[in-house]
């Protein structure tokens, strides 16, 4: 009489160690990778050369797809929604922590698990190679004596140009005309092709199209010249006051959904750091313009609340019109 209990508690017991065993066994089947921007940008670069290095560690293939629109919302916004499972990973930047600041959006990384912060980027301000103007003080100069005249690429509000020049206008005047784009790549794509005159973008996008010929460099968004780039100024040449908002650059992540199993989450992290710190990878970023973070656990917690108070309030003391609420009523604190 007793083997009506047994059985099913027997099932249930192997089922427990058939689950365990699948966990264990994780990854059974190819990872699906969104890229929250569009083709040719820099979170698309950084995600398509660190993948093959995460690939091989895993053994396994992730399947990489660009989602972009929304400044990353919908990208974002298709990975939280699929299972929990961690067979869907974000490749993402920095915007989602601006998101509730801008009412894009009611979430950000806190309700993401962050499997490693990959690097952070710098900043350059660039142009059509034959532009007219060989510094960022020439193009500010004219934009102040024909205000609305130029056309500035951006990436929609809380993008990286959105923030660069709310950082401008907190200590100087920039009247611009913007014009929206998918991500770094089709911005760069219209440049090139003279629709716009000006737009600032990540060094790990531009970089190579600036050493090449192909685009001007402006400024860069440093109070110092950098190595990979001599001849071109530092934007405190044109605007010495706007180093109280420096040092400030775009970064990369990878996350999964915050309900991702633990061993998941454990089997990524390992994958990912490793991948990070790998030579040809390290290599990669070092021309690309960034500098490697390889940040996990608290550590990488640490970087997101930092990086979004220091933007969160400069941009609010920068008075830009694109917040819809204020860093305190989001209680988000000072720096």
């Amino acid at each position: 009489m007793f083997k009506p209990i047994l059985a099913p508690l027997a099932l249930a017991v192997g089922s427990l160690a058939l689950a365990g065993a699948a966990q264990a066994d994780y990854p059974e089947r190819n990872i699906q990778a969104t890229i929250q921007w569009g083709a040719g940008g820099a979170t698309d670069n950084v995600a398509r050369s660190l993948t093959p290095h995460v690939e091989d560690i895993l053994d396994t293939t992730l399947v990489l797809t660009n989602r972009p629109g929304g400044t990353g919302v919908i990208g974002m916004n298709h990975v939280m929604r699929q299972r929990p499972d961690g067979y869907n990973l974000l490749y993402g930047a920095e915007n989602p922590q601006l998101y509730p600041l801008m009412g894009l959006a009611d979430f950000t990384y806190d309700d993401m698990h962050a499997v490693n912060i990959i690097g952070q980027g710098l900043v350059v301000i660039a142009a059509p190679a034959e532009s007219p103007f060989d510094s960022f003080a020439e193009l500010l100069e004219h934009a102040q004596e024909n205000p609305g005249e130029l056309r500035m690429g951006g990436t929609g509000a809380g993008g990286l140009p959105s923030t660069v020049l709310a950082m401008i206008n907190a200590v100087d005047e920039l009247d611009v005309r913007n014009v929206t784009f998918g991500g770094d790549g089709p911005g760069i794509t219209a440049m090139l092709g003279g629709h716009i005159d000006f737009m600032p973008l990540s060094l790990a996008a531009a970089g190579e199209q600036i050493r090449g010929g192909k685009m001007k460099g402006l400024a860069v968004v440093s109070a110092e010249e950098l190595d990979s780039l001599p001849d071109v100024p530092p934007i405190t040449a044109a605007l010495p006051n706007i180093e109280s908002f420096l040092p400030w650059g775009p970064f990369w992540g990878v996350f999964v959904h915050e309900d991702t199993p633990e061993e998941a989450k454990k089997t990524l992290t390992a994958a990912y750091e490793e991948a990070v710190a790998n030579e040809e990878f390290q290599e990669f970023l070092q021309n690309f313009g960034a500098e490697a973070l390889n940040l996990t656990g608290e550590e990488a917690e640490q970087y997101l609340d930092n990086w979004q108070s220091v933007t969160a309030w400069s941009m609010y003391e920068a008075d830009a019109d694109i917040l819809e609420a204020t860093p305190e009523e989001l209680g988000i604190p000072r720096p």
